[in-house]
């Protein structure tokens, strides 16, 4: 495994809540916690995480930042998520959009990146960019 945990921030924890948790339901993942500033043991921060189904690691947090300064997306940064399957991708594309994103590439092949490769592109309504990608042929699941 790669990675531990990927942290987006966000100015409005309560908008990206509503934003995020449809998407990682419909892509299978579990809210693993929501913690609130002021809340026991003392937070300074708002902040959530999933996870997969099948395992502990990595995590997909979201929340304000931690020094207590306006979260700002970076730009070239970029999050993708992985769907099963391209139906998912498409799914997860017009869910996102009728949460608030905006489109930033619609969902379809993208033979430059590798054969089977087809994702879509969307800004969270904070305008961090986050990609939902299949890896697998089309009619397979990855």
């Amino acid at each position: 495994m790669l990675l531990s945990h990927v942290f987006i921030g966000v100015a409005d924890f309560d908008r990206a809540f509503a934003f995020y948790e449809p998407l990682m339901a419909r892509l299978g993942h579990r809210l693993r916690f929501v913690e609130r500033a002021g809340e026991s043991p003392p937070l300074v921060q708002h902040w959530c995480g999933w996870q997969a189904t099948d395992a502990d690691r990595p995590l997909l947090l979201v929340g304000t930042a931690f020094d207590g300064q306006p979260a700002t997306p970076g730009h070239g940064q970029m999050v993708a998520l992985l769907a099963p399957d391209r139906a998912t991708v498409d799914a997860v594309h017009a869910l996102a959009l009728s949460l608030g994103g905006r489109c930033d590439g619609p969902p379809g092949p993208r033979p430059h990146y590798h054969a089977h490769y087809y994702g879509a592109y969307v800004r969270d309504p904070d305008g961090n960019k986050l990609c939902v990608c299949c890896h697998a042929a089309e009619g397979a699941a990855a």
